[in-house]
């Protein structure tokens, strides 16, 4: 948990492209905190719609538009034009970008109730602010995700006005460029879009929930928890930081933040156990991402799934559990024959907490969370409703206990505001080209074009869009990379035949997976520097320790009982055979089971595994088939083992 301070915290890095904060003092650090302070407060007004109290009626578009420009001026105030420049002063250019930022955003928040009336009409200082708007988003998006996104943005913004002179199927009609600046910065399909409105409804509140329950001190809990369930265990240091970190991933809503705040307490412990550093580091890597995809809070593109979906963002989550229950199980057998085969053993238990003494002493943390579960899936409230709720027992534990005072409560708001800088930044990006999606019918020309690709075939197609979102999530953000893909694959997987919540849920997995992948993996990488080891050693490893996500996906795109989809039966079975299935080759990967295996039955397994994870009986009977020999063979040369060992002890006692 990071420390408490008045200002930015210098070196603060986010999942992109690594960003320095600016350290502020005097009226740029008031300003900075204002701005950043007004981010949450404006997003809590207008979620509980306040003004309608006093008879004042706005439209939702108002809230988005200030909220913007005070995300975009935020960027601009915190997130200096290069990595190597000061960080303790905010130049005269960027004080300019900011305060156009919030002006763009306050027109829309004052005028749109016109704005909504005569939309498309073109007027000059519509197309000067529209302007405006897109080229700070742009320079914004740079600074906050990384030059890659930007790019691609770049890339859609040329085509909607090149387009005229495209070759073949790619030629338009022409889009003028007052027509599209005027569309991207006041449509509610451009800018002001879904994803903004997600990120300044929703997200805006779990970030808040997060950021308040770690100032309760949740994650001390979660630590606590971890170790004293796992630390005694062979590699228990190992399988304590995949407990924590996937704890604290629920609430971090970043990769790599949950990487730098637990990973330099948990990657240690695991090296002095004996774990070498790539290990330790994918270890951290792995369970960190993982907390992306676990239930209940998962990150913030989940929450916009939901809203594209048109779904309770209770059903995402609860439609996750199987899967997310599954990678962690994968990187558990792994870690745990790991420590088997390198002979490691766990922390001594007089130096771990005592679970039962833990829940007695801090068993009133966890209210908060209890509170979010209960209004989420059994009281069945909206998302940021219930995030709200969350908010408020948080709140009143945290007077209780004395851990929020009136300055904390400022200091919450700001760091709030600053944790909601890359979120509603790619959003906005992503508005941007999801706004030239629709004004040039490039959407349903890339479908088009990935089916025709594919050739109508399911499988090439669920891997063609496998690759492109790990090609566009390289260097961004899980929810860049999601927003990029899902407009251009989920409705191609959609018209072949897969359900909708199938199509995003498997666009989502490689979203999240490209912190993972090589080359460019900023989790394990992260991870790396903190362990002191290779690079792309540790990002190997990490593949490894999450191969369930690689794999699962391809898995409930055919078997939707996975994600909680068909009756029990069907749900039973596919979780059995899943389970299985990811056992073996999680084994076959490790080369370990009670001794080190040959690699012939390495293969087997791994193979047998995969066997065992395509839907239907048949495949089921055919895996195990495959693997029994292997498993026979292993028990009864560990029967061998252990009666000739019994048996020479007999005779050394004799």
């Amino acid at each position: 948990m990071k420390k408490e301070s008045k200002r930015s915290v210098s070196g603060d890095t986010d999942e992109g492209g690594g960003a320095r904060f600016r350290e502020l003092s005097g009226y740029a650090g008031l300003y900075a905190d204002i701005v950043l302070a007004l981010i949450p407060v404006a997003g809590i007004i207008g979620i509980l719609n306040l003004p309608s109290y006093f008879r004042i009626s706005l439209y939702l578009q108002q809230y988005i538009g200030f909220i913007y420009g005070l995300v975009i001026g935020a960027a601009f105030i915190l997130i200096p034009i290069r990595k190597s420049s000061a960080l303790d002063r905010l130049p005269w250019y960027d004080l300019v970008c900011s305060v156009v930022a919030i002006v763009a955003g306050l027109y829309v928040a004052i005028n749109y109730k016109t704005i909504a009336i005569d939309v498309g009409m073109i007027q000059t200082e519509r197309v000067i602010l529209g302007t405006a708007a897109v080229l700070l988003t742009l320079e914004a998006s740079r600074r906050t995700v990384g030059m890659p996104f930007a790019v691609i943005v770049i890339v859609f913004l040329a085509y909607a006005l090149l387009s005229p002179f495209m070759p073949g199927i790619l030629r338009t009609k022409g889009i003028t460029y007052d027509t599209c600046a005027t569309y991207l910065y006041l449509d509610p399909q451009g800018i002001l879009g879904v994803p903004l409105e997600v990120a300044t409804t929703i997200v805006l509140v779990f970030v808040l929930f997060g950021q308040t329950i770690t100032r309760v001190g949740v994650s001390r809990l979660f630590n606590d928890v971890a170790f004293s369930l796992m630390g005694r265990f062979r590699g228990g240091p190992a399988k304590a930081a995949v407990l924590a970190s996937s704890l604290f991933g629920m609430i971090s809503g970043s990769a790599v933040a949950n990487v730098v705040t637990t990973g330099v307490f948990t990657i240690p412990l695991m090296k002095k156990a004996g774990y070498k550093p790539y290990f330790a580091g994918a270890v951290e890597a792995v369970a960190s991402t993982g907390g992306q995809i676990m239930p209940p809070i998962m990150g913030a593109a989940a929450f916009l799934m939901a809203t594209f979906l048109g779904v309770p963002y209770g059903k995402v989550a609860l439609a996750a559990m199987i899967p997310a229950i599954l990678y962690y199980w994968a990187v558990f057998i792994q870690v745990d024959l790991r420590a088997a085969k390198e002979n490691l053993s766990g922390i001594p238990q007089s130096e771990l907490p005592r679970f039962f003494q833990v829940l007695k002493e801090s068993w009133y943390l966890a209210i908060p969370l209890i509170v979010l579960v209960y209004a989420l899936f059994f009281a069945s409230m909206e998302a940021e409703t219930a995030g709200l709720i969350g908010i408020v027992a948080a709140l009143i534990l945290g007077s209780l206990n004395r851990q929020l005072r009136v300055k904390t409560m400022f200091l919450l708001l700001r760091d709030c505001g600053k944790g909601l800088l890359e979120v509603g930044v790619t959003s906005a990006g992503a508005g941007i080209i999801i706004g030239i999606l629709t004004l040039t019918g490039l959407a349903y020309l890339f479908s088009s074009i990935l089916i025709g690709l594919a050739n109508g075939n399911v499988f090439l197609l669920l891997v063609m869009s496998a690759i492109v979102s790990s090609i566009l999530g390289m260097g961004m953000t899980v929810t860049a990379a999601y927003l990029l893909t899902v407009a251009i694959g989920a409705p191609a997987l959609i018209e072949v035949g897969i359900p909708p919540l199938l199509a995003h849920f498997f666009i989502f997995y490689y979203a999240v997976l490209s912190f993972l992948t090589p080359p460019v993996c900023l989790a394990a990488y992260a991870a790396a520097s903190i362990a002191g080891a290779n690079m792309m050693k540790t990002a190997s490893q990490a593949m490894r320790l999450g191969i369930a996500a690689y794999v699962v996906p391809f898995i409930f795109a055919y078997k939707p009982a996975l994600l909680l989809q068909g009756s029990v039966v069907d749900i039973g079975e596919a979780s059995l055979s899943a389970l299985l299935g990811v056992t073996f080759l999680a084994i076959g990967l490790e080369g370990f089971l009670f001794t080190p295996l040959f690699w012939w039955k390495r293969i087997v397994l791994m193979i047998g595994g995969l066997v065992l994870m395509i839907p239907g009986i048949l495949f089921d009977a055919i895996g195990l088939g495959i693997v029994s020999p292997v498993i026979i063979i292993e028990a009864l040369g560990r029967i061998a083992r252990k009666r000739a060992l019994k048996e020479a002890s007999m005779e050394m006692v004799l």
